[in-house]
Parts: structure tokens; C-alpha cells; sequence
């Protein structure tokens, strides 16, 4: 059955994939200086873009870097870049809008809207620079 031969990576690199999206997930949260899952339960739409722009800015490199793996250990090391790259943008987000965490918190939308889009610009410019 040639239809499911590569069955056995897929698994594979689904499961690293995931992982290192738990992973990354576990690092951003802690990163920041709001409690975005605290903030989506209560119904925070803020918190909920800022935090859905950063793992789709996350998982855009991963996915290339997935594509591009010669192994599964060089897909893990390139995924273990990605997240350097949104943790370094949500520190530049916040550098220039300091109550970035308040405004977050408060459900305003306008700096979630920025931070969203520039983890998704982040996000393909990483996904771009890996051309390894």
C-alpha cells in the first residue's frame, strides 16, 4: 500500500510538531505579562488575538521547518528557533506600547490587533529566513 507508506513519519513529525507547540505555548505564556488563557475564559477577544496571532506566528516557521527537515531532529532544532523569534517580538511590542499587558487585560483591541499582526509578520519572515 503505497497510499500510506510515509504514514510512519507522518506520525512522527505530527507528534514532535505538537509537542513543540505545547512547548512554545508553555515559554510564551510565561513571557508575557498578562494571563492570556485566564483572560480567553473569561471571554477576552483581546487576549484571544494576541495570543492566536503569536501560535500562527509560531507555527508558520515550524511547518517550513517541518517541510524542509532532513531528519526529525533537525526539524526539533529549527523549532526551537521559532519561538526565540516571538518571544523577542512580544518584547519589542511591549517596548513600544509599555501597558501593553493593561490594555490587554481591559480587552482593548487596538495593541492586540498590533501585536497579533507583527507575531504574524515575525512569523513569516522566520518562516522565509529558513531556507536551510
Amino acid at each position: 500500500m503505497t497510499s500510506i507508506a510515509g504514514l510512519g513519519p507522518f506520525l512522527a513529525y505530527l507528534a514532535v510538531a505538537f509537542a513543540l507547540v505545547g512547548a512554545y505555548l508553555v515559554v510564551y505564556l510565561q513571557a508575557t505579562g498578562h494571563r492570556e488563557l485566564a483572560l480567553i475564559r473569561a471571554n477576552n477577544g483581546a487576549a484571544a488575538l494576541a495570543l492566536g496571532g503569536s501560535l500562527v506566528g509560531y507555527t508558520l516557521p515550524l511547518a517550513v521547518s517541518i517541510h524542509n527537515a532532513q531528519s526529525i531532529l533537525d526539524c526539533a532544532i529549527w523549532g526551537l528557533v521559532a519561538p526565540v523569534v516571538q518571544v523577542a517580538i512580544y518584547l519589542a511590542v511591549r517596548a513600544l506600547l509599555p501597558d501593553l499587558s493593561r490594555r490587554i487585560e481591559a480587552g482593548e483591541m487596538a495593541g492586540a490587533v498590533f501585536l497579533a499582526a507583527a507575531s504574524l509578520a515575525g512569523g513569516i519572515l522566520d518562516a522565509a529566513a529558513m531556507t536551510y
